[in-house]
């Protein structure tokens, strides 16, 4: 999930027969999702020109996004895996003898060339049903909005045997024939075995292989996936069908448009060196305070959050400004480190947030009382970090930078004009109603492209193509996983587990202390493993209406399990966002996990003020009539 710039266009492939097909598969894949990002932002931009300027709007773009958004999560699905972009958990691989890690590999590989074909296969039906269906406006077959499905499963199975041909011969050997064996004796014995999986054994099952298949290095959406096909095959309750149309329903929202969007606005700032300037002006105004590199490093991270959407963005557009400096200036790298991870952890409810987005995709929360709400509590957070890097400063007489005059300030202030002008173009966007989440990010790319292309220079033709490729297959990943969990949690309901949730809740007398400390610490925990966002895809849509049935607001408790998630998404040492922060900084995972401790607690502390404080949350939303209660 690097957000560096890549040396070439396309991922160079070995000089040879089966290198020269994967290169034309590859250019296939991103020529297709260039296609879809670029048509739609096009589609998505002119609407709200002509509504804007010419008091008319293009009823057809809510269909083209279904079939652009359909393309993207399962063809930039797969293009991601082919890249080696999926999420998955290594800590417990890593610890494995490299024979055992090998075999772990070469089964995650066969488990998603499986997948690949089940759920193919399985998409033919659906694409047939489809065929009687045609949406409202252009009379398209609603086919065409789920043959990408087909077409990226087609992809992925290319993709699996391609990686799984790189594996030691033994390895291979000693997982795909013992796993041909295993799933022919269950298809052809499965009428005898059926009835062992009757009653909850068959979720309790899926959930066990969740599990098992994610310690062994299965990236989380195909561990998704897969949970849910034995679920659906083991209980008979309906038939595989379900599981492509689900994942279909999962990737169509308009709303979720937004999150490619925002991810390509993020690596147009941090490439475009639109974030450089934001850092500079920080630095001019704090870097003299006790701690003055690790102070600009908070302010930076709140502010390039409210750029981009994507985490990784964020902290490699500010943690390699500020690595340098930090080296320069005497600080300890492994200290410059865990502040990073922390900042990234507080910036989740900074709009635009690729979580927010998600959370306001699955729930039935205002995406404008989102992003209002989300500001108020990270400050709150961030100035609890800042009060840290203080105290600790001044125990540890951490060195700090000469004042800036008002000249440099004025300097860096007056390039830090047009960056700071975006979040202020997008709220008021936003809070005047002139456009939606969505058409407001659209508007961003095209702002940050100008800043790039015209203003900045910073930009090529190879690097746009680059930056587009990158764009569509990192959202293509986090779409992918989405449309993975709705499955998923479709499953669950089907099993009642939120129904069983509810009943535990009741147990505890409706507390909502318990019920807040709870969630809290299932969604760190949770996050933790799953990179974040698939916690919250999981758990937000059943925990949300037991908030609401015990009095709590919506709006406030979905920003506390995103804060939650946050922190869970970079916690040491299995959080993959704190790894990548040690990346971007170039330091050791133990030193820093050492120095994030006290960050750690702070940040602990700052949730548990704005989790037991609702005003933070509820006020601001509630001044601008978007609710909050």
């Amino acid at each position: 999930m690097s957000a560096e710039p890549a040396a070439a266009v396309f991922p160079v492939e070995p000089a040879t027969a089966a290198g020269a097909v994967m290169r034309a598969v590859n250019a296939t894949a991103h020529t297709v999702l260039c296609v879809a990002l670029l048509g739609e932002l096009g589609a998505v931009f002119a609407n709200v020109v002509a509504r804007s300027c010419f008091d008319t709007a293009f009823l057809w773009t809510d269909e083209i996004a279904k079939l652009a958004l359909s393309v993207l999560a399962f063809i930039g699905g797969a293009a991601a895996y082919g890249d080696g972009q999926h999420t998955s958990v290594r800590s417990v691989l890593n610890l494995l003898p490299p024979r055992t890690r090998g075999v772990c590999e070469a089964l995650s590989e066969c488990l998603i060339l499986v997948l690949a074909v089940v759920i193919g296969v399985t998409s033919l039906s659906l694409l047939q049903a489809g065929w009687v269906e045609r949406t409202p406006i252009l009379n398209m077959r609603h086919t065409w909005i789920e043959v990408p499905l087909t077409v990226g499963m087609v992809f992925l199975a290319i993709y699996a045997i391609d990686r799984l041909t790189r594996h030691d011969r033994s390895s291979l050997v000693a997982v795909a024939v013992p796993l041909a064996v295993l799933v022919g004796l269950a298809f052809l014995t499965r009428e005898s075995w059926l009835a062992w999986f009757a009653g909850d054994t068959a979720i309790l099952s899926a959930l066990l292989l969740f599990l098992f298949t994610i310690l062994i290095g299965l990236p989380v959406g195909f561990a998704l996936l897969l949970s849910t096909t034995a679920y659906l095959w083991t209980s008979d309750t309906v038939p595989l069908i379900a599981l492509s149309q689900n994942m279909v329903d999962g990737s169509g929202n308009f709303v979720l448009l937004a999150l490619p969007f925002f991810i390509f606005a993020g690596l147009i700032m941090e490439r475009g060196g639109i974030s450089f300037r934001l850092v500079r002006f920080v630095h001019a105004l704090v870097g003299h305070l006790r701690g003055g590199l690790l102070q600009v490093m908070v302010l930076s991270m709140y502010l390039v959050s409210g750029l981009s959407g994507s985490k990784t963005a964020d902290v490699a557009a500010v943690g390699s400004v500020m690595r340098d400096m930090l080296d320069r200036e005497g600080y300890a790298i492994d200290e410059g480190a865990a502040v990073l991870a922390a900042s990234a952890a507080m910036g989740e409810t900074v709009p635009p947030s690729i979580a927010m987005l998600v959370l306001g995709s699955i729930t039935t929360i205002s995406m404008g009382a989102l992003f209002i709400g989300g500001l108020v509590p990270a400050a709150v957070i961030a100035v609890c970090l800042m009060v840290l890097i203080y105290l600790r400063a001044r125990r540890f007489n951490m060195p700090r930078s000469p004042r800036a005059g008002a000249r440099e300030r004025l300097r860096t202030g007056a390039g830090a004009i047009l960056p700071l002008a975006m979040p202020v173009i997008l709220f008021a966007g936003i809070l005047l109603g002139i456009a939606t989440p969505t058409e407001v990010s659209s508007f961003a790319v095209i702002y940050g492209l100008l800043l790039a292309f015209l203003v900045y220079r910073a930009f090529d033709s190879r690097i746009f193509l680059r930056t587009v490729i990158d764009s569509a297959t990192l959202a293509g990943m986090v779409l992918f996983i989405l449309a993975a969990a709705s499955g998923f949690s479709w499953a669950l309901t089907v099993a009642y587990l939120p129904q069983r949730l509810v009943e535990l809740l009741n147990g505890a007398h409706n507390s909502t202390t318990v019920f807040l400390l709870g969630s809290m610490v299932l969604l760190i925990a949770v996050g933790s493993l799953l990179e974040g966002l698939p916690a919250l895809i999981i758990l937000a849509p059943l925990l949300l209406p037991i908030a609401g049935q015990i009095g709590l607001s919506e709006l406030h408790y979905g920003i506390v399990l995103l804060i939650a998630m946050g922190i869970g998404a970079f916690l040491p040492p299995v959080g993959v966002g704190f790894y990548v922060a040690c990346a971007i900084i170039r330091t050791d995972i133990e030193g820093a996990t050492r120095k994030m401790v006290p960050y750690l607690l702070v940040l602990v502390v700052g949730l548990l003020i704005v989790a037991f404080v609702p005003w933070f949350t509820v006020f601001l939303p509630a001044a601008f009539g978007l609710g909050g209660a």
